[in-house]
């Protein structure tokens, strides 16, 4: 299982810390790189504005994506800088740097030569956990080069290395990438052994390149857009927003994570031959429990929320570094005495919007006739996230081999806009993490819902062994349901 963690949960024995942030001769190479004719992204235009926006209300933006495992022995320094630089200068998302200029407009800068692309190791002695912490947690905004950085934490017989990148450059499966490219590379050259061949990559420049004249070719008429429209039409002209209580205001200085189990291994095994007796799969019912958790607390029959998936297009995509996600707008009419009729519902939604990904609602926003009222969405925007650790591009060995290295993502518990909902299904347990504002009131709200929520997961996989579908199923009490309130948090990982 991909263990997905607060950054404050991350524990363990002190150990000397090193760090590749760039040289100084990098830094000034990179700085007087010109402008290009590249564009930005949505996704990092989006991110960067976000950004700006929490900085002139105070708050402290979520924005680093923080993977971390450990290796055995003493850390070849040398052998690890070649592996850092060689990733570095692969992929080309690193090349640019980003400026917002007088007009209000973000331009890209890029370097024209990856070589002058140069981190160079720096020790600082020991460092306690809170301390390596603070230190990660200092990696520059996205407006910043070098807002990434890479470590280690050495212990007497093994170390853990660490990576603190701004999502402006990645999006999840950067992960996969990089346990190839620093990891296996990193153990081939310490063992003495050639470097292992590596994939084409491709180069994000070109899919931003390719972003760009695609939506540029979009009108109003677009059926894309004009689905986009109807949707935000059904949620108040913006995204869908957390119908609970987000405390005032609606997100706070920090974030926070919280991860519980839904089903075990039997029960994520029978819950999915629920989905498929009802004619959807996994993530239909995903989404189905999601929309049958709200109708319980709210009565509402609609249920609206968005899903991340990948706008990658080739194989090489597949192998590069860089922020490709796009988001699908997921519709349900719930019924509430029928899991079989809501997930086949929620399924249809997912695989006729799938091809949405491709147009960011901000594209939405500039194509819609202002008449229409659409708008940005106010913080609290809903987000479910599934991922099955059995299926491509992940597979079991390559989580038990996450899992044997001690592997977990964490992430930095700031402010954000979203409140997310991680659902991931692996060997041993289908589990769901939240982040949302660490405030009490936030707090009641989550606890609230995923109590609905784990009641309809562990009734749906109770019928299903009776060979039920329909049916009030999780309406109970959910402390017979091995609920929230029965349930044990999953523990830190220790470095």
């Amino acid at each position: 299982m991909v263990a997905i963690k607060a950054i404050h949960d991350w524990i363990g024995t002190s150990g000397d810390v090193v760090s590749w942030h760039p040289s100084p001769v990098s830094r000034a190479k990179v700085a007087k790189a010109p402008v290009s004719d590249v564009p930005v992204s949505y996704q990092q235009a989006q991110h960067i504005r976000g950004y700006l926006s929490h900085l002139a209300g105070g708050t402290d933006m979520a924005r680093l994506n923080i993977p971390a495992w450990d290796m055995q022995g003493q850390c070849d320094v040398r052998a690890m800088s070649h592996v850092i630089n060689a990733y570095l200068r692969r992929h080309d998302t690193y090349h640019s740097w980003f400026e917002m200029t007088d007009d209000d407009q973000i331009v890209r800068h890029t370097v024209a030569n990856p070589r002058d692309i140069n981190f160079v190791p720096t020790k600082h002695g020991e460092m306690t956990a809170p301390q390596w912490r603070e230190h990660v947690l200092s990696t520059p905004d996205p407006l910043q080069w070098d807002c990434f950085s890479f470590g280690i934490i050495q212990r007497a017989d093994h170390f853990t290395f660490y990576i603190s990148i701004d999502h402006v450059h990645t999006d999840a499966m950067f992960m996969g990438i990089v346990l190839v490219e620093i990891h296996m590379m990193y153990a081939a050259l310490a063992a003495g052994s050639a470097p292992i061949p590596l994939p084409a990559a491709g180069s994000y420049d070109d899919y931003c390149v390719r972003q760009r004249d695609y939506l540029a070719a979009l009108t109003a008429e677009t059926p894309a857009v004009r689905e986009w429209v109807e949707f935000a039409q059904r949620n108040d002209g913006t995204l869908p927003h957390f119908p609970f209580p987000l405390g005032d205001p609606p997100w706070s200085v920090s974030g926070d994570l919280l991860t519980v189990r839904l089903l075990d291994k039997q029960q994520s095994d029978r819950f999915e031959a629920a989905c498929t007796a009802a004619g959807a799969r996994f993530i239909g019912g995903v989404f189905a429990c999601a929309a049958m958790a709200q109708q319980v607390l709210t009565g509402s029959t609609e249920y609206h929320v968005i899903t991340p998936t990948t706008t990658r297009q080739t194989p090489e995509e597949f192998q590069t570094t860089g922020w490709f996600t796009g988001v699908v707008p997921i519709s349900v009419d719930v019924d509430p005495a029928s899991f079989g009729d809501t997930a086949r519902a929620a399924q249809k939604s997912f695989d006729g919007r799938m091809y949405m990904a491709d147009v960011p609602f901000d594209r939405v926003l500039e194509l819609a006739d202002p008449e229409l009222g659409l708008h940005s969405p106010p913080p609290g925007v809903p987000m479910v996230s599934f991922l099955d650790a059995g299926l491509p591009p992940l597979s079991a060995s390559i989580i038990a081999e996450w899992e044997r290295m001690n592997g977990r993502v964490f992430g930095d518990a700031r402010s954000a806009y979203q409140i997310g909902l991680w659902v991931n299904r692996g060997e041993r347990e289908t589990t769901v993490t939240v982040a949302y504002p660490n405030n009490p009131i936030a707090r009641e709200s989550i606890d609230r819902y995923l109590e609905a929520m784990t009641a309809i997961y562990v009734g749906v996989a109770d019928g299903a062994a009776h060979g039920r579908t329909r049916g009030h199923v999780g309406h109970g009490d959910s402390k017979h349901h091995n609920g929230v309130r029965d349930r044990e948090p999953v523990p830190a990982a220790k470095s």
